[in-house]
């Protein structure tokens, strides 16, 4: 693309008008964190067990305890059964007394439940002992219609491609009532990534990706505690999805990216829009600098196929296909077995929440300090290692599971945020939006598949953390045979490979900066 690293500099790597985009990124990405993970805490452990009201109709003075003596087998611990009752008799209260009852079945009436308990969907719905199941394939159809609604999703590519945010916002607002109200939270966030992306220097490109995903993490400590006080799962639902119709108010203002105007032949608009951006900047573009704007020769649109028809974008595409779904799939597996680690959920949501905005804010100096392709791999590796681990710790360690848990939360949030940085400067301009739209759709499938994968315990309980743990390992040691992009300009046209990193230390810099300069004077 001619003309653009001039154009850049006069315009400014990361001015104000940059950091408005990243502004706009923010609420967003604080928002979705509530839809993603909200129905962990509308579907709390509830004491329940087999309703047995059928004894009282032959013995209606029965206290409660009495009642529940007669009726319900206990477990090894001497605590009652949950889902299993004896079997109604015909007999008389004197004869169930003396002799007791032996045959058992499941709860054949429905369940009880304390009546101080505030409605939740696992009361209202059931979802207890053989319904139990339906929680995971709820939540994995939630996945389902985040994905087919998605912008990113091959269905509605047909408008992102076309990377407007008016065409992006009324899309959605089309597709919000087919699934739950918090697709259109999840769907407003790829535009704004790819403004923030294409707008700012390589510098400061991963602080703006970054900072945004930092409030991803944020609205899920908020989560802890909007959960905690409200405990009526429709209050909890209306109190965090009716934020999300500010976003209307994106149509007027996210600006289009001005590097995918040029590759699209659309010189003149994007003349407008760097200008706008210099003003905001307080900066001026010289006329002469801005009229050598010109899309490079022969500059086509990308496909999907594309990705594949090119040696070097073929072997880009399928390692961070394989990366963005380990990424997911450990990523989910940790975060939805939040009620499964011991210790009390919400604590445990907090925690999870403080440690992956530490790991998204690292994120930024790890990427600087040791390359995306090494962050990448190790953030990546561990995570699935912590998994493994877990597998080897006993039931009656909680402290230690959820402590192993949470590093790996950690980790598994580093590799996720790593990834979009990663495959962002990967992938050239012209098909960014499509590749990082595929990887997207890997990840959201590994998303529905983290529930189902859940199911697996039933018949071991680490079958799911052995999935979670070796996925990731797979993926990591993948990432080792990628490029490095740290310090390089983002690649335009799908002719030019992928450049490797030519990182200079910086003193040796220095000394050529010196000899340059010296050079200079002399003439």
């Amino acid at each position: 693309m001619s003309g653009v690293r001039e154009i850049w500099k006069a315009v400014g790597d990361f001015g104000p008008f940059q950091k408005c985009l990243v502004l706009l990124t923010l609420f967003p990405c604080l928002s979705v964190a509530f839809h993603q993970f909200c129905q962990l805490f509308m579907v709390p452990h509830v004491p329940h067990h087999c309703d047995t009201s059928w004894i009282r109709a032959i013995g209606p003075n029965l206290t409660e305890e009495e009642q529940l003596n007669l009726t319900l087998p206990r477990d090894v611990d001497g605590t009652y059964e949950q889902c299993s009752m004896y079997l109604p008799v015909d007999s008389d209260l004197g004869s169930i007394v003396a002799y007791g009852l032996n045959a058992t079945e499941k709860c054949s009436s429905g369940w009880v439940y304390p009546s101080a308990q505030q409605p939740s969907l696992l009361t209202e719905f059931d979802l207890v002992c053989d319904r139990k199941y339906l929680n995971d394939i709820s939540q994995s159809i939630y996945m389902v219609g985040d994905t087919i609604t998605h912008p990113r999703s091959v269905q509605s590519r047909w408008c992102t491609e076309r990377h407007t945010a008016p065409s992006l916002l009324f899309s959605r607002r089309k597709t919000v009532s087919a699934s739950r109200e918090a697709i259109c939270m999840n769907e407003s966030e790829p535009s704004i990534f790819f403004s923030a992306t294409e707008w700012v220097g390589t510098s400061s490109r991963p602080k703006a990706v970054l900072i945004s995903h930092c409030f991803f993490a944020i609205g899920q400590m908020i989560l802890a505690g909007l959960s905690y006080g409200i405990r009526n799962w429709r209050l909890l639902e209306i109190a965090g999805s009716a934020p999300v119709f500010v976003l209307f108010f994106y149509i007027w203002v996210l600006p289009e990216s001005a590097r995918w105007l040029v590759t699209k032949g659309r010189i003149e608009e994007a003349k407008k829009v760097l200008q706008k951006a210099a003003s905001i900047n307080k900066r001026t573009i010289p006329p002469g600098l801005l009229e050598q704007l010109k899309p490079e020769t022969q500059t086509k649109s990308g496909n999907t196929l594309d990705l594949f028809r090119k040696k070097h974008l073929r072997k880009v595409t399928l390692i961070m296909l394989c990366t963005w779904f380990a990424d997911s799939l450990v990523y989910y597996g940790l975060s939805l077995n939040v009620t499964n680690f011991g210790l009390d959920i919400y604590l445990t949501q907090l925690a999870f929440g403080v440690v992956e905005l530490a790991a998204r804010y690292s994120c930024i100096f790890l990427l600087q300090r040791f390359g995306r392709k090494k962050t990448q791999a190790v953030v990546l590796l561990l995570s699935g290692l912590m998994c493994l681990i877990i597998i080897c710790i006993p039931e009656d360690q909680p402290v230690a599971t959820t402590v192993l848990a949470i590093i790996g939360k950690f980790t598994a949030s580093a590799s996720f945020s790593t990834s979009y940085v990663y495959s962002a400067e990967l992938f050239p301009t012209v098909i960014r939006q499509t590749g990082v739209g595929l990887c997207s759709m890997s990840a959201r499938v590994a998303g529905i598949m983290a529930p189902l994968i859940r199911l697996l315990g039933q018949y071991h309980q680490a079958i799911p953390m052995a999935i979670f743990g070796s996925v990731p390992v797979v993926g990591g040691l993948l990432c080792f045979l990628l490029p490095e992009t740290r310090g390089t300009d983002l690649v335009d046209n799908m002719g030019v490979a992928t450049p490797q990193v030519r990182w200079v230390p910086r003193a040796l810099y220095l000394r050529k900066k010196k000899s340059k300069d010296e050079n200079l004077r002399q003439r």
